[in-house]
This record gives structure tokens, sequence and C-alpha cells, in this order.
């Protein structure tokens, strides 16, 4: 028997726009459109590219009070939910007991002890089980199944979205409003995955179509696949669960320590915390790195890594073209004696030893209005 695959409310205007549609986290996704993944991923670096997020997970934890909420996260979370402002977003990471990460998150502090929460798709079920499993019985966890997701990302997003809702101008990075775009009530966050200036825009899936419809109308929007999505992300150096981040990796050897404030860090009290706290004291044998490649051959993911000598140190988790360098680009692991920028590495393609070095990521400035 086939495992049935679930479709967003946008589905349909994907096969009207001429999508090719791809299987991925249990849904049929557009990975791209006619003009090709190369157009799109510039069109976003550029302009404003429009992309279908609704396969990710959106719930809301809350309890009866917001002291027994923030004890239940920082139980559950490495990050200072204590801190988090009304309509403030943080990103971070729900770890095993043994410090590996389960899944990496959004967290958005509502009021009255409400925290909304938006996870990866392909995790989205075993995040909800692993929250139920943590939370006291007072606390309740709703599920947003009949939210659809859409994402607006690129240097043009904030005076797109502002043809509709002005006042979105003054809501910073990593923060949240509640509101209406084209008369549809929406939740914004204004936050992404690309590197650029953008948002994301929770709204009823009844409400997505004309939503979608609404943004496609102005010239500077086009949409965007899943490739484009994927070059993007890895042109500013963020991870992809379940290939640069997973229940083996801690967030110290991902690079993700930023993540984990201060308090944390030294306090604990937070699931893996144990493991955090000895790497932070004792370091890791290795850590994720930005690496370029010399010439035009991509590294893909599962490439081995080698130092000057010839001994394997590492693997790609992340390896493609990046179309904003006009050359290909890849993150991995490397032993920590070799994360040093400048080392020079060899990556085994096709049997071949090609020349690669260590670089500083992201590979391209991030654009964030902070």
């Amino acid at each position: 028997m086939t495992e049935h695959v679930h479709r967003t409310p946008i589905y349909d205007e994907h096969l009207r726009l001429g999508a090719r549609m791809v299987p991925f986290a249990g849904y049929d996704m557009p990975v791209q459109y006619p003009t090709g993944v190369l157009t799109e991923h510039n069109w976003t670096r550029q302009h404003a590219g429009l992309f279908d997020v609704s396969h990710m997970g959106q719930c809301t934890v809350f309890g009866p009070d917001e002291e027994t909420s923030i004890e239940a996260l920082e139980h559950l979370l490495p990050t200072d939910v204590r801190g988090l402002a009304v309509n403030q977003q943080r990103y971070s990471q729900f770890l095993s007991p043994d410090g590996g990460i389960l899944d990496d998150l959004m967290i958005t502090r509502q009021d009255h002890g409400e925290f909304d929460i938006v996870v990866n798709a392909g995790r989205k079920h075993a995040d909800y089980a692993h929250i139920q499993a943590h939370l006291p019985a007072s606390m309740s966890l709703n599920r947003w199944d009949q939210f659809a997701l859409l994402a607006l990302q690129g240097p043009e997003a904030e005076a797109v979205l502002c043809n509709h809702w002005p006042e979105l101008a003054t809501v910073p990075f990593m923060r949240c409003a509640s509101g209406q775009l084209g008369g549809i009530g929406v939740k914004v966050s204004r936050s992404g995955y690309t590197g650029e200036d953008g948002f994301e825009i929770s709204v009823h899936e009844d409400d997505a179509v004309a939503l979608w419809t609404l943004l496609l109308g102005d010239t500077r929007v086009k949409p965007i696949g899943l490739g484009a999505r994927d070059s993007l992300r890895l042109e500013a150096g963020l991870c992809l669960y379940g290939h640069d981040i997973d229940e083996t990796t801690s967030p110290n050897e991902a690079g993700l320590m930023w993540s984990i404030p201060k308090r944390r860090r030294e306090q604990g009290g937070f699931i893996g915390a144990e493991r955090v706290q000895r790497e932070l004291r004792d370091g890791t044998t290795r850590l994720r790195v930005g690496i370029k490649p010399e010439g035009r051959a991509p590294a893909r993911e599962g490439t081995i890594i080698r130092n000057a000598e010839g001994r394997d140190i590492g693997r790609i988790t992340s390896g493609g073209f990046g179309p904003s360098l006009n050359g290909p680009v890849a993150m991995g692991y490397v032993e920590t004696a070799f994360a040093t920028i400048g080392t020079p590495l060899h990556l085994m393609v096709r049997d071949k030893a090609l020349p690669a070095s260590i670089v500083k990521l992201p590979f391209i400035p991030n654009r964030f209005k902070r």
C-alpha cells in the first residue's frame, strides 16, 4: 500500500501555474515553476518570492497562567522563554535527553501564557507528541491543522505587504503582529528561511488561495518552489533538519549556541542540558562549517571530506550550486582541528579529490531588517 500524500490548500494553484510537484515530508509540493530554480532564486534575492510552506506544523501551547507555561517551556527548550516579550519570536530546538536535536523551531509569545510554535513538516507529529509528553496536566496543545502558512521573502516584501497593511513597516525582525491583508485575517512574523528580509503569514485554509492570489497580483511577486528555497537557505548558512542537524548532532556541534542564551547555558534545567554544558566545557570533536569548492563541480550531501594529507575528516551535509555566488557551496561537519577558516580540504566527488576550503558562514550577508 502506498502512503497517503497530503495537499496544501494552494495545491490547485500550483498546478495552474505549471509547477512541477514532488513528494516532500508527506505532502505534494512544488519544487519549481516553469521559469526554473535559478530564475526563482535570483528573483527572491532581487524582488519578492512567494512560498507555500503550509506543510509546516503550527500549534499553540498554553497553561492556566504565564508562570506555568514559562516553566514548562523552559524545560522543553533551551532558549530564554521567560525573556520573550509579547509578539516576540525566537529560534530554538527540541533536544533529546542526550542532547541531540529532535527538531528546530520558532516560538512566539502571545498574551495570557500562550506561545505559538512552528515546527518542521517531517517532524511535526513527533514534535506534538514530544510536547504533550512533557507538559503538565494543567497545560494544553492546540494544533492549527486548518491553517496555511505562506512566506513572502526578498527586498521588496515589505513594500508589497505595506500596500495592504502600512503598519507592518514598523514590525522589526523576529517580531509578530495580527491584522488583515486585503480584508483577510492573518498572523504575520517578520522572519524566514532565505537570509532576506521577509515575512511568514499564517492564514486560515479557507482564505489561503485568496491571499495567495492577492499577493501574486503584485508584479514584484513571483511563486517560488522548494528548489530555490533550498539554494537560498544554503547560501544563507541555515540548517535543514534531517541533513545539517538531527538527533546525532548537538547545538554546540551545529554552531547554534547563539540560540541558547547565557542564563540557560549556565543554569541548565532543560532537556539535553547535560551534553550542552559538557561540550561548552570540554569542546566537541566536530563542527559544522561552510565549504567553498574550487571550480564548478558541486559537492552533494554525503560527499567525503579529506584533509590535505588525504585522511577522511568529515562529510558534506548540504551542497549545491549557489546562484548568488555563481559557483558551488556546501556545508558539512569536520573534525574540530580542521574547522578554521581557510583550511584546505579535498572533496571526494565521483572518486576524484576536488580542492576546497573552509569559509565563513553565511556565504552571502543576511539582510534581515533588525
